[in-house]
């Protein structure tokens, strides 16, 4: 699997229930591709999983997430904002007025096409089809971007694509100073959301597992340095519905 976005395949609360009652490496690897498509085109945060109990978050919980984007980002007016593995927008259309520019990409061709019906204002936001290792690798004027945001995606990529893509920010983005990595779920506070007693040692390095790629701060540090990046790690306040056991990580490139 070449890459994701958006949130988890189904509601945090409900994977835990789900992963104690389903038998190892039993997941489901295409809910963002097929799933979104049986909801309204209006719901926006259901088709990108962004929900407790199966219901969209509260816009409080969104605004949370805003403002931590924003403080980890710290846009300044002519900053052009790549958000990878953007699902349908929704998330990215809150920066429209920080940054000079957004481009989002991801591999669902239909959250794109919600995107693209919803969020294109032309000249200043665009929307393409593409995972995001490929598009690190392919994008022909990657120095057009200064900010890079990729929130609840990257536990999605494999070890292999999330290296690829790193590196590639780094070396291929020469312009851009500061990436956020957020909604990661970290792996030293796994107990907090599975159930006690269960072994998840394998479901924690599935990258097609609900919840996809579990990794601790230290973890994280190594995969930074190895690709050119300084990592600064951020917690959610203590009232956003997954700060137990989630992070947020922004990758500072060195002088």
């Amino acid at each position: 699997m070449m890459a994701a976005h958006a949130d988890a395949a189904v509601t945090d609360a409900a994977v835990a229930t789900m992963s104690a009652a389903t038998p190892p490496r039993q997941f489901a690897k295409s809910d963002y591709k097929d799933y979104p498509r049986t909801l309204a085109e209006d719901d926006l945060w259901g088709q990108v999983r962004r929900t407790v109990h199966g219901k969209p978050v509260s816009e409080e919980q969104i605004a949370m997430i805003v403002a931590q984007v924003r403080a980890s980002l710290a846009f300044e007016p002519g900053d052009v904002l790549l958000d990878l593995a953007c699902g349908n927008g929704a998330l990215s259309s809150h920066f429209f007025d920080d940054v000079a520019a957004l481009h989002g990409v991801d591999y669902s061709d239909y959250l794109i096409e919600v995107a693209q019906r919803r969020f294109v204002i032309p000249g200043r936001s665009s929307f393409a089809v593409q995972d995001a290792a490929g598009y690190v690798a392919a994008e022909p004027e990657p120095q057009r971007f200064t900010k890079v945001l990729c929130y609840g995606s990257f536990t999605f990529f494999s070890a292999e694509d999330a290296r690829r893509v790193l590196r590639g920010l780094h070396d291929r983005f020469v312009n851009v100073r500061r990436v956020m990595i957020g909604n990661l779920p970290d792996r030293d506070r796994a107990h907090r959301f599975y159930p006690a007693g269960k072994d998840v040692t394998a479901e924690l390095d599935d990258p097609a597992a609900q919840i996809g790629i579990w990794r601790s701060g230290p973890q994280l540090e190594a995969l930074a340095r190895d690709t050119g990046w300084r990592l600064e790690l951020r917690q959610m306040p203590p009232d956003f519905y997954a700060a137990s056991y989630r992070f947020d990580a922004i990758l500072h490139r060195e002088p």
